[in-house]
């Protein structure tokens, strides 16, 4: 077996290895956490609960659902909480193989994108979800019980969680695409008024037709790409001159050199030739 090969299995090892520990903690988590799923799913569901008319409920349409879907919500919620380590076992995976400026700009980045989706989370349950229900359940007709199934429920909500948590990677991906030399600063500014737009047509795609939750994902996606573009001029800064007397040779002073180098080769080399036995 080659070396190249031997090295590929390694690495495929090691993957596997990093995998199998990423996902034995969510399931260990999900394990603990199992005997209160009922709870954590009324935890999930408050927000609409409490927006319902005095009585109201949620129902379920099939037969498995009221099972399946407090697992899932569990199994998220362990995921969630184990994010910090998945994501630790992803980057020793890949950190070997960075330049150390790379770490440097990849650990912060890294954290920093779990901290912003867990808080796109959080904004779209405690500040999103209660205007939304509030509003759906306030123009309901009259005659018209509320009443959501918990599996479509869970869709909703995990459609709404997936949005924020994306929308604010924004700051993220504007470092990035600066870092890398993609785009410059001065052109995010200058497509200010597109990304605007975009903003409002994205909050528009993925949130209930109503103006209250456009506004609510279309603002921060716009306050998130601001809060890139300050992040990406402080850190792509060019840094003060050094103030060194370091002075770039000519091309006739590097021939001279090259020459110089030359001719010491030629004349060592009868001495050894004559050292030779």
């Amino acid at each position: 077996m080659s070396e190249a090969e031997d090295t590929f299995i390694s690495h495929l090892i090691e993957m596997r290895d990093r995998l199998l520990r990423a996902v034995l903690a969510v399931v260990i988590i999900f394990i603990c956490l199992f005997p209160w799923a009922k709870d954590i799913y009324g935890l999930l569901a408050q927000p609409l609960l409490a927006a319902l008319p005095k009585g109201g409920q949620m129902i379920a349409t099939e037969i498995t659902t009221p099972f399946f879907v407090p697992m899932k919500v569990t199994l998220m919620a362990a995921f969630l909480l184990a994010l910090p380590w998945v994501f630790y076992q992803a980057w020793a995976f890949v950190a070997p193989g960075l330049y150390q400026h790379e770490k440097r700009l990849g650990a912060p980045l890294v954290i920093a994108s779990v901290i912003l989706f867990v808080t796109g989370m959080a904004f779209a349950y405690f500040l999103v979800f209660p205007l939304v229900f509030h509003f759906i359940v306030s123009v309901t007709p009259t005659g018209v019980a509320v009443m959501t199934d918990i599996g479509k429920y869970l869709d909703f909500v995990l459609t709404m969680f997936m949005a924020f948590g994306v929308t604010f990677q924004v700051p993220i991906a504007v470092v990035l695409l600066v870092k890398m030399g993609m785009v410059s600063v001065a052109k995010l500014r200058e497509i200010r008024p597109y990304v605007i737009v975009g903003a409002f047509v994205v909050g528009a795609i993925f949130t209930p037709p109503d103006v209250v939750s456009q506004f609510m994902l279309a603002t921060p996606l716009w306050v998130l790409y601001e809060l890139g573009i300050i992040v990406a001029a402080l850190i792509s800064k060019p840094k003060p001159e050094s103030g060194s007397d370091y002075v770039p040779m000519s091309d006739s002073d590097m021939d001279s050199e090259l020459d110089r180098i030359e001719a010491d080769r030629l004349g060592s080399e009868p001495h050894k030739s004559s050292d030779a036995p």
